[in-house]
């Protein structure tokens, strides 16, 4: 469902801006002066996890179900997700007056399930195998003639996640790097084209998740390597790299740097704690590269650094330590 030579062009980036601007809240870019000493850099910090649904994803959905039709947007639209683009793209469809629907997982968490229907998502379930999600969404399809919207390999949810760099770089324009989470790579390559496009020596990172490290190996690689099977903590960066992601990260993203479980835990720790803000594991990855030696050591350089705080979607109570006598 994806055209692999698909280019997404900085204007696309802009006009998604104007597009989504009045349904989106444009989250603050805040700072903390506990971490800008702990590293010797000035950090300044981007809270998506403020967004609405609690994610970035609200753009890159909003973006897209602005952009369709009239007639196209009556039949509705369609994902398989069982995360935050799924609850992104029901809230964008009810926002707009139109049906999403929404193929989920059997096993997904109750609190997802329950998300997507407060936004008004018509759930269909499916068993758990990525087969079986794509096989139900293009019987959905079919059946209402909603338009496909992938989680993050499509051009327009590209271009609606970038927004969040323009945003960063309007507010501090002298930022040298812009860390972000990487798992599909929506998010990460939409920020690449943002970015390089008003400041082309800007530094882009990306951050990923020892324990599913598939853009890191494909990067050092040259080929695209899919996953063998994730494991790590951080749920949202499970996905594999999609294509059109692949290769505008191929072209534009200066790095890769991957962190333990252990230093993602620590970053969340470290974040409630000191600023109060509450991040998902998936939402640290970029805070925790500034703080890991490898980091320091290749960047000595950069000063200013901008990090996406991606959301802040998390079962609080599938925290045993929230349960167990403190």
């Amino acid at each position: 469902s994806t055209n692999t030579n698909i280019t997404i062009t900085h204007h696309d980036v802009e006009e998604a801006s104007r597009r989504i601007k009045s349904y989106i809240h444009r989250t603050p870019l805040l700072t903390c002066g506990t971490f800008d000493r702990m590293t010797g850099k000035q950090l300044y910090f981007k809270c998506e996890n403020f967004q609405k649904v609690g994610a970035f994803k609200f753009r890159g959905a909003s973006n897209s179900v602005f952009q369709l039709s009239e007639q196209e947007a009556r039949s509705g639209v369609v994902t398989h997700s069982s995360g935050n683009h799924a609850q992104a793209l029901a809230l964008a469809a009810k926002v707009r007056g139109v049906p999403a629907y929404i193929v989920m997982p059997s096993n997904a968490p109750d609190s997802k399930i329950n998300a997507v229907r407060d936004y008004g998502g018509i759930i269909t379930f499916t068993e758990p195998t990525v087969k079986s999600r794509e096989e139900t969404c293009k019987l959905v399809q079919r059946k209402y003639g909603a338009s496909f919207i992938s989680p993050y390999d499509d051009p327009r949810v590209i271009a609606g996640q970038g927004t969040t760099a323009l945003e960063m770089l309007e507010d501090v324009p002298q930022l040298d790097a812009i860390i972000a989470p990487l798992g599909g790579g929506g998010l990460l390559s939409g920020i690449c084209i943002a970015a390089k496009g008003i400041k082309p020596d800007i530094v882009i990172i990306g951050a990923e998740p020892k324990g599913a490290d598939d853009a890191y190996r494909s990067l050092k690689s040259g080929e695209r390597i899919l996953h063998n099977v994730p494991n790590t903590i951080c749920d949202g960066l499970r996905t594999t790299l999609g294509d059109n992601n692949w290769n505008i990260l191929r072209k534009y993203c200066d790095d890769v740097i991957t962190v333990t479980d252990e230093e993602v835990k620590n970053a969340m720790f470290l974040i409630w704690e000191r600023m109060k803000v509450v991040v998902e594991p998936s939402g640290v990855v970029g805070f925790a590269v500034v703080l890991g030696e490898e980091f320091q050591k290749r960047y000595p350089k950069l000063k200013k650094i901008g990090i996406v705080f991606s959301g802040g979607n998390m079962d609080l109570k599938q925290w045993s330590w929230i349960t167990s006598k403190l």
